[in-house]
């Protein structure tokens, strides 16, 4: 669905007899005169839709969470910037990286140096990028989400500036709550807006997207309310999305299925909001077996990545690696 307008969306879907979503999508039952008026991803249709699924295939977006378990691995908590941009140059291919990561990998080739690396010839900087990155940072610090926004802000400062570092901060704090085992998806949400400035376009948006779903019956119209309101954006940039994306978590009240269905529903960014939503409420559901099969059952525990130490690996494997470099909260109990 990424990069298709949200008239599309709705086309596609309804035409599968999936609006609301609750499922993958699918191009059965879908016709052709539809699917050459709005084409698949072309890149993810052979790998994305449903009966095409054969484990979880290669994706950018899902590159960043290995290259920082890497990070977390080799430097710490403690990593700097300059580290983030050193292990890029070490692990990550050039073109497997976009937008405001292309930029701030072409100006590290050019010598630029952290943080002018987001800065110098980026007009992609607050775009999603950095929000994309941060889950591991909250995974990692399970009940203190200051440290994983302190943690995503180093590492969003390579590519990002102003409301895309906000957007990688809101997302780790947001993220480290619900790992905590403590507290809903609204204080989760709540939670995360602490971390950036209240006055921002980011912390504006995302109570915006808040309040609409809160007091809104059906999410098509929270939808239809939040693209009146920011359809000015690119689609790409970080305000529209985080806006969404809150939206999604509040209206599905924390469910699994409902969180990343409602956030795809809602158009823009659809592969990046799907995955935070789902990295909060996957937290929130608190088990794997809690998360319905449907879900889990294609993607056969096997992950394919243009990281090439992590290709081919198992999400329990990861699952079990993200563990071991975990900072519990001193307040927090530690669970076995």
């Amino acid at each position: 669905m990424e990069k298709l307008p949200l008239h599309a969306i709705r086309a596609l879907a309804r035409a599968a007899d999936n609006w609301p979503l609750t499922t993958w999508f699918t191009a059965r039952g879908v016709p052709p005169e539809l699917t050459a008026r709005h084409p698949w991803n072309r890149r993810s249709a052979p790998t994305s839709l449903a009966e095409n699924i054969d484990g979880m295939p290669e994706d950018d977006d899902l590159n960043y969470p290995l290259l920082n378990l890497l990070l977390l691995r080799r430097h710490g908590p403690a990593f700097t910037t300059a580290d983030v941009a050193a292990l890029w140059l070490d692990e990550l291919p050039a073109a497997r990286t976009f937008t405001a990561e292309r930029v701030a990998y072409r100006n590290l080739l050019n010598g630029v140096v952290p943080p002018r690396t987001a800065r110098h010839r980026n007009p992609f900087r607050e775009w999603i990028g950095a929000l994309i990155r941060a889950d591991v940072h909250g995974w990692t610090h399970p009940g203190d989400p200051g440290a994983a926004a302190e943690q995503a802000r180093r590492d969003a400062c390579l590519t990002h500036t102003g409301n895309g570092v906000y957007g990688a901060m809101f997302a780790a704090a947001t993220i480290a709550q619900a790992a905590s085992g403590s507290g809903d998806v609204h204080h989760c949400l709540a939670t995360g807006l602490t971390v950036v400035p209240p006055g921002s376009r980011l912390a504006e948006a995302v109570g915006h997207g808040i309040e609409l779903a809160r007091t809104t019956r059906r999410f098509d119209d929270v939808v239809d309310a939040l693209h009146t309101a920011y359809g000015r954006y690119h689609w790409v940039h970080v305000v529209p999305n985080a806006a969404l994306l809150a939206a999604a978590l509040t209206h599905a009240d924390g469910d699994f299925t409902g969180s990343i269905t409602r956030a795809v529903s809602g158009g823009w960014d659809t592969d990046s909001n799907g995955a935070t939503a789902g990295s909060v409420a996957g937290l929130l559901a608190g088990h794997p077996d809690a998360l319905p099969a449907r879900w889990t059952a294609p993607l056969k525990n096997r992950l394919a990545t243009s990281v090439g130490a992590f290709d081919g690996i198992g999400f329990d494997e990861l699952a079990t690696l993200t563990h071991e470099l975990t900072h519990p909260h001193p307040t927090e109990e530690t669970s076995p």
